[in-house]
């Protein structure tokens, strides 16, 4: 009978011996961690951190205050280490890391920090856009932007920004449903100056092209979006070339009215007064004849048209 309470009382003394151990090695590693965080080392003190959380979870209600430490530590440092690598420019890294944060965050009932890493994420994924717009790198930027509007399709800034790497891949029909949710979200003026530059562009393609038609059509769209006197000018002139002379008075007329101090504004007055004399209004003619009559390659003949009438 006494050798077998010795034998149990060994087992008890062998035991308390290791749980001992295991406190002095769990005690160990966690104040190595928080060494290395003194000394800036957050990845070995991340590193750490975690292995004395692991072996506190083993050891059980004696290594609960560590446990809980280390609970509390573990979010913060990766927080920490996401924005340093957002400060780097390794956006991509610092995404992977934030969502990591986020996880452990709520997992360890941290929801401050939670809340902070999961409000970073579309900031994060802006600056991302931005920087790959500026390397134009323009189809990085759509991707990115996309994931962003996902999230918030309110958010008119990155609607604009989307819209331009959309224009800036030839993909207008894209740009423009962009600029279009831009000008919806607060970026009107210049969402819809984006858009009027694209319909404006087209509008002088067609013109060279000769599809006349088109011409008109993409050029009074810019300057339904933002008032553009380049494209009323457009407008008239595939009226001219279309044979449409009465819409060419028009839109050229009009072209005077918004760029009364343009420098061609003398030969398109001409142009508008040779018009209006092929329609046999004389009155008019003369109008226009005396309003290009200072216009140093026109003048002198309008000045004579004009006495004729």
């Amino acid at each position: 009978m006494k050798k077998i309470i010795a034998t149990v009382a060994a087992i008890v003394l062998a035991a308390g011996a290791a749980f001992a151990q295991d406190m002095a090695t769990l005690t160990e590693v966690y104040n190595s961690a928080a060494a290395l965080l003194e000394e800036g080392n957050k990845a070995g003190a991340l590193e750490n951190f975690n292995k004395a959380l692991t072996m506190a979870t083993e050891i059980g209600e004696e290594g609960a205050e560590i446990l809980a430490q280390c609970q509390a530590i573990i979010p913060k440092i990766s927080l920490s280490m996401a924005k340093d690598l957002v400060k780097a420019g390794d956006y991509d890294a610092a995404l992977v890391n934030l969502d990591y944060v986020a996880q452990v965050a709520e997992k360890y009932d941290d929801f401050d920090t939670m809340g902070e890493a999961t409000g970073l994420i579309p900031q994060v994924l802006k600056t991302k856009g931005a920087s790959q717009i500026k390397e134009k790198n323009f189809a990085g930027a759509v991707e990115t932007y996309t994931k962003v509007l996902a999230e918030d399709p309110t958010d008119g800034v990155s609607s604009l920004r989307l819209g331009s790497a959309y224009n800036a891949l030839g993909k207008t029909e894209e740009a423009v449903k962009a600029f279009e949710a831009a000008a919806e979200n607060g970026q009107g003026e210049q969402a819809n100056k984006q858009i009027s530059t694209i319909f404006l562009k087209k509008a002088s393609a067609s013109l060279k092209e000769k599809k006349f038609a088109d011409a008109v059509e993409n050029a009074l769209k810019a300057n339904e979006y933002s008032e553009n006197p380049q494209a009323i000018q457009i407008a008239g002139q595939a009226s001219q070339m279309a044979g449409k002379n009465a819409d060419a008075i028009k839109y050229l007329s009009q072209y005077l009215e918004l760029a009364p101090d343009a420098k061609n504004a003398g030969q398109i007055a001409y142009t508008v007064g040779a018009l209006y004399q092929g329609a046999k209004n004389n009155a008019k003619a003369k109008e226009f004849y005396l309003k290009a009559s200072t216009d140093p390659q026109y003048g002198a003949e309008a000045k004579k048209l004009a006495a004729s009438l």
